[in-house]
């Protein structure tokens, strides 16, 4: 049955502002010692007050050769989720260059993390005096700040996949004509070759690959099946579910669910055997249990096989499972399986 899911975004909204800080007379500015620094004005981005700081002679003595630069939060106690980059600009273009871009973090106004970058070499001093940032005397530096504000979160209703509804009524309506026609008993199904191919090994060999009936073949007839059971069988191919008619109750039921699990193992439709193994473990009884353990072994049905040993594993239910019909068929017919279950049995025991 078709259901919605929901499908969410995630946006942050963000808010940019730049400041220039223009310093004249640099030399005059130079040599006033290492961590001292001259300060900009104050500019606001986001809500929150900024500002710029500017050491000629570096931040402290391990870095005399540097000019180091900030950017700093002032705001009282503010944290703020953002992004910095800091540049200069050539004196003689007027144009910036990025020399350091700090990505996305928070910023907290009581810690050093108030400051932006968190290194001090900003710029070798002699590289920067012979660069073309630096122009009579005369520097600037840009400072662009990116705040992130809140984040907002979307939600889209988007429909499950229909696809099983929609396959399931190509199956029923035939409004695409069927390439390939089927005889099982005496009924006759239409069907169409790829969407059995995508689902069944055993139809793309047949269909697709060197063993491929001829080109002309009308009609393939199945033998050995049940139109029921075949009936089932596509229903399942065409929408991933299970449709069992519902008149059929009890022993029929499971007889009808037995021959489906036979016909899931000739196409070698793993999930098919799977859903039909889940129900017949469900209906396990002392009468149908021999029967059941006989069908696990012919069609290498590992869980359904565990499930009928340890549905036998009682010497009451083993005394009652001995005296049926479908016992006495399987020890005449299969006694290597009775022998192989009564070991499982043992070895369970032993465990216990």
């Amino acid at each position: 049955m078709s259901g919605e899911k929901t499908l969410s975004f995630c946006t942050t909204d963000s808010v940019q502002g730049s400041h220039v800080f223009s310093v004249s007379g640099y030399s005059k500015q130079r040599g006033m010692g290492c961590g001292k620094f001259i300060r900009s004005g104050t500019f606001s981005v986001g809500g929150h007050d900024w500002a710029i700081r500017f050491y000629p002679d570096g931040f402290n003595k391990g870095y005399l050769d540097y000019i180091s630069v900030y950017a700093e939060l002032l705001s009282k106690d503010a944290q703020v989720h953002a992004s910095c980059d800091l540049r200069l600009v050539d004196q003689s273009t007027g144009l910036s260059s990025s020399l350091d871009k700090t990505e996305p973090r928070l910023f907290s106004q009581t810690n050093l993390s108030r400051f932006a970058p968190q290194t001090a070499t900003f710029m070798a001093r002699s590289e920067f005096e012979a660069s073309p940032y630096l122009r009579n005397d005369h520097l600037e530096v840009e400072c662009i700040i990116t705040v992130m504000e809140k984040v907002r979160v979307s939600e889209t209703r988007v429909p499950l996949s229909g696809i099983a509804a929609q396959l399931g009524k190509l199956l029923e309506a035939n409004d695409i004509p069927a390439d390939i026609t089927f005889s099982v008993g005496g009924v006759v199904f239409g069907a169409h070759k790829l969407v059995l191919a995508i689902r069944s090994p055993v139809f793309k060999a047949e269909f697709y690959g060197p063993m491929k009936e001829t080109a002309g073949t009308p009609l393939i007839t199945i033998k050995d099946m049940q139109p029921g059971v075949f009936k089932a069988l596509l229903h399942f191919i065409y929408t991933d579910s299970l449709q069992i008619t519902d008149d059929l109750e009890g022993n029929d039921r499971v007889e009808m669910v037995q021959h489906l699990l036979v016909a899931a193992d000739r196409y070698d439709m793993e999930k098919l055997k799977l859903v039909c193994q889940r129900i017949l473990c469900e209906n396990l009884d002392v009468e149908n249990v021999a029967t059941m353990l006989a069908l696990a072994d012919q069609h290498r049905c590992d869980i359904l096989n565990d499930a009928c040993v340890g549905f036998i594993s009682s010497q009451k239910i083993m005394d009652s499972v001995a005296a049926t019909q479908g016992y006495a068929d399987l020890k005449r017919s299969g006694p290597s399986i009775l022998v192989d279950a009564q070991l499982k049995i043992m070895r369970r025991l032993y465990k216990t």
